[in-house]
């Protein structure tokens, strides 16, 4: 069932509140999406330094959870880290975030074929349950409960390919290119349409069709990709050369 096109103008914006009332464990992570988002939205361009304090001004934090948050960020490609002068953003461009797109479509697609002919009847239902977690938040505009929802549907693919070889790949990558598939959701229009192209996907799934499954995940990855280039000038296609 298709969902109703929204103004493709329409932005949903990160969670943006300041650290009060998240456990104290999980402060590293919450800092981290707030850094990754600010660099896949441009908010912190290529070349900018990561300085501990004024991260954890900016975020509200001490300086313990920001210097464990620049470690994944560097641990998923998103900044660099050069001895005695810190942490900085990577100057990523287009064409790596195309190549990266375009390996993790193929591990996906390959997940989602081998989902089609092995998931087991829990796991099918789990699938259908992560979707419609999916479409509750993407009625409701939520963009954190719906990136929560779609996390939960691709490793649901993952895991029902029962191949632990292509899972432990597929996962390795999919850390890189994790920011950029959150953020592609700060935008409602894109959201909505990434609902409708995991319908496509969970639809070939449960039906055991491997071909379509297949192609509706490879489809769904470069769609994804299509979008990033929405976020920020650096992810678009470079210029031609004169």
């Amino acid at each position: 069932m298709s969902a109703a096109q929204p103004d493709s103008g329409a932005v949903l914006a990160p969670e943006v509140a300041g650290s009060a009332g998240v456990p104290r464990g999980r402060l590293a992570d919450h800092v981290f999406r707030r850094l990754a988002d600010d660099i896949v939205l441009g908010h912190l361009p290529p070349g900018q330094h990561l300085d501990e304090q004024a991260m954890a001004a900016r975020y509200q934090v001490s300086r313990t959870p920001v210097r464990e948050a620049l470690k994944q960020l560097v641990a998923t490609g998103l900044a660099d880290y050069r001895p005695n002068r810190g942490s900085m953003v990577r100057r990523l461009d287009a064409a790596e975030l195309d190549l990266m797109f375009e390996a993790i479509a193929e591990l996906e697609s390959a997940c989602a074929r081998h989902a089609a002919l092995r998931m087991t009847e829990p796991q099918r239902q789990a699938l259908v349950e992560a979707h419609a977690q999916g479409r509750l938040a993407m009625q409701q505009h939520d963009m954190e409960v719906y990136d929560q929802a779609n996390l939960r549907l691709h490793q649901l693919v993952l895991d029902g390919a029962h191949n632990p070889y292509l899972i432990e790949a597929t996962r390795a990558l999919r850390s890189r290119v994790k920011p950029f598939r959150r953020g592609q959701f700060t935008r409602l229009d894109r959201l909505v349409q990434s609902y409708e192209e995991h319908s496509r996907v969970v639809e070939a799934i449960l039906a055991h069709d491997a071909l379509a499954a297949h192609r509706e995940m490879r489809a769904h990855l470069q769609a994804a990709r299509q979008a990033t280039r929405l976020l920020a000038p650096q992810w678009r296609d470079p210029s031609p050369a004169a």
